[in-house]
């Protein structure tokens, strides 16, 4: 891949906790765009959903989420990604607390912003307010490149669907989790952000193949996420009276018996597992004349994003108590 619009970040100003095989930190140049971005989205959630008190998304005072896992986003694409992404912290905040009090028909009306008219950008005065900021990030994604825009919509939507099906009920093995918590984690959501952020185009007859390289790499994110965010969603689900947690941390702790602390050891040893794997895989891919350019871009954008995502997770406010 060339790089043109990120540089590298000196290993010794940060901290990987031994699971980010190697791979460089690599960092976007502007960080004025992401910040607007998630500020933008942030004031504008205030203004027509409720207030963001407390809250803390994508942004950071070291590492930002956007620039470090899509390191080589396209500068014009730069603000409204860090929207968008900001806008599905924002969303996942209020459908956790939907999901935690139970209440079905709030959720089904959320869920409904996404799997009902995901490209449609009209809007009413009986339009949700969620869906009016949807329909905001589609039209100025469609105003810069609207066929990425469509495809990244479409893989929203799916995922929306997907995920409303994931936390029904808690998971008892490691296996039976990891798929689901990969489609929850925000897989499609993913797939979107890097193919619009970096201007790439999947071809139809490389699309499954795509997506099944890219799932160890996508397993090692998952995970990462569920090792570093454990204590906030331990609490929260404490707080609210639930007797599991999903996340990985949970799940390896009930079928294997352990402390929370083993658990957390095996949880580590996961990542390695999946990093490691995945590495070998877009080397591989690197190597396949077979696969188109933007196949191998994307696998290895995948793996940029493991490593942003890794640090991310350690240095960021979201999951500090």
């Amino acid at each position: 891949m060339e790089f043109r619009y990120s540089e590298i970040v000196e290993p010794g100003v940060y901290q990987t906790h031994g699971l980010g095989h190697d791979i460089p930190l690599r960092i976007h140049r502007d960080p004025d765009s992401e910040i607007r971005g998630a500020l933008r989205a942030q004031r504008d959630w205030s203004k027509l959903v409720g207030p963001v008190f407390g809250y803390q998304g994508g942004l950071g005072d070291q590492f930002s989420f956007i620039r470090v896992t899509v390191p080589e986003c396209l500068p014009e694409r730069l603000e409204v990604i860090s929207y968008a992404n900001e806008f599905a912290f924002l969303y996942d905040d209020e459908m956790e607390r939907l999901d935690l009090k139970t209440l079905k028909e709030g959720k089904e009306e959320m869920l409904g912003v996404f799997e009902k008219d995901a490209l449609s950008h009209t809007i009413d005065v009986n339009t949700r307010p969620e869906k009016k900021l949807q329909a905001q990030i589609l039209m100025e994604m469609m105003a810069i490149d609207k066929e990425r825009a469509v495809t990244s919509m479409k893989a929203w939507a799916t995922f929306v669907q997907l995920a409303s099906k994931t936390r029904t009920t808690p998971f008892l093995t490691l296996e039976e989790y990891l798929p689901s918590r990969i489609i929850d984690a925000g897989e499609l959501i993913w797939f979107g952000t890097l193919t619009f952020g970096m201007g790439l185009t999947i071809p139809d007859g490389e699309l499954d193949t795509c997506m099944k390289l890219a799932r160890p790499g996508y397993a090692a994110i998952s995970l990462t996420n569920d090792l570093y965010s454990w204590e906030k969603e331990r609490r929260d689900a404490e707080g609210d009276g639930l007797d599991y947690v999903f996340n990985a941390v949970w799940v390896i702790m009930q079928e294997r018996s352990i402390s929370e602390k083993e658990a957390m050891e095996v949880c580590r040893d996961e990542i390695k597992k999946y990093i490691a794997e995945y590495c070998r895989i877009v080397e591989d891919a690197s190597n396949d004349s077979s696969l188109s350019r933007d196949t191998r871009a994307y696998l290895e954008a995948v793996r940029w994003s493991h490593i942003g995502n890794l640090v991310w997770s350690i240095y960021c406010p979201r999951y500090k108590i």
